[in-house]
């Protein structure tokens, strides 16, 4: 690709604000109360939702960032999977997506072009249409997309109903935060980046379609807040979680990176945030700087009934990223997550 083409890597879903910032901000909003309005952001969950009718509500979302890739099309494809994959964390379906765009006057216009053929093709992947967007001028190139979906009422998958003694099941491979960032310095090969991209772009459609025709208690997709960081929403102070290490899956090379140092700033955002909520029961820095890892586009993570979790990995493990049982919740203890 021609160097004028290619675009700054500094971003992903490592560039959102850190959870602690978040929560101190968002706790002083309030707004009056709409009997209609079935989820909002007070309690943190992946999107809003709004009920039509006893059988239709209409799921909203957004989000973009710059990017984590300096191939254009690449990005958009990513953006667009990250941004999607909100409405199947709640268990809805896709139904139109907006562009949010910001974009340099003076770059070469065939970068955003490319950017938002990306981001179309996998809106068409999704079963949505693309109806049209927003763009401003920007010093940095920043993509996404505003999404909407629909549920029904009766069937809404939120991130803080867990249950006591339910298994949790993660669909995607950890480590693309620290796969990319170690790619940009030449630090991991091209087989490594290829899996991580591989990942990124897979839609969760997938495995939500295979997951909705079971009794879900909770479900949310692990993004820059990292897998203890969304854990830590899904548990709600009300349960600990303990995780076995051995079962968690990562990307090749993530874990040798992650010993060598070489993370990310947002991963120590989140390691600073949940100071004092995890027991990690042996030493080893570098699953911990995985399991703290941002996420851009990561899988789901859900907790069900352990009488069903072999039967859904069965149907999970047809698609091309393993997924696994990566713990289970139990009594609250002191501290909210324990890693063994």
């Amino acid at each position: 690709m021609d160097t004028t083409e290619k675009l700054i890597v500094c971003g992903g879903c490592n560039a959102k604000l850190g959870p602690g910032k978040l929560e101190n901000i968002l706790k002083d909003l309030h707004q009056k109360e709409k009997p209609d309005v079935m989820v909002d952001f007070e309690t943190t969950d992946d999107a809003a939702i709004i009920k039509v009718n006893d059988d239709t509500a209409i799921i909203q979302t957004i989000d973009f960032f710059t990017s984590m890739v300096s191939d254009p099309y690449l990005f958009g494809k990513i953006a667009a999977t990250n941004a999607l994959s909100d409405i199947w964390a709640m268990g809805g379906s896709v139904v139109s997506a907006l562009n949010v765009v910001c974009f340099p006057q003076e770059m070469n216009q065939d970068i955003l072009k490319k950017i938002l053929q990306g981001g179309l093709e996998k809106v068409n992947e999704a079963g949505g249409f693309l109806a049209g967007g927003h763009s401003i001028q920007d010093q940095r190139p920043k993509y996404g997309l505003s999404v909407n979906g629909i549920v029904d009422p009766k069937k809404i998958w939120k991130n803080d109903t867990c249950q006591l003694g339910d298994d949790l099941i993660l669909t995607k491979p950890l480590g693309v935060g620290i796969i990319t960032s170690a790619y940009g310095v030449d630090a991991v090969g091209e087989d490594a980046f290829d899996n991580a991209v591989d990942s990124m772009t897979t839609l969760n459609k997938y495995a939500a379609d295979i997951i909705r025709d079971y009794p879900i208690s909770a479900c949310t997709d692990v993004t820059g807040f990292g897998l203890l960081g969304h854990l830590n929403e899904f548990l709600d102070d009300k349960y600990t979680a303990v995780l076995d290490s051995t079962n968690i899956p990562i990307l090749p090379s993530a874990y040798e990176c992650a010993g060598d140092l070489l993370t990310t700033g947002g991963g120590e955002r989140n390691r600073e945030f949940l100071k004092g909520k995890i027991d990690f029961t042996f030493d080893d820095i570098g699953l911990e700087e995985v399991l703290f890892d941002p996420q851009t586009s990561g899988g789901l993570l859900f907790s069900i009934d352990p009488k069903y979790t072999n039967d859904v990995l069965n149907k999970l493990n047809t698609l091309d990223l393993r997924s696994s049982c990566i713990g289970h919740v139990v009594e609250k203890e002191d501290q909210e997550i324990i890693v063994k």
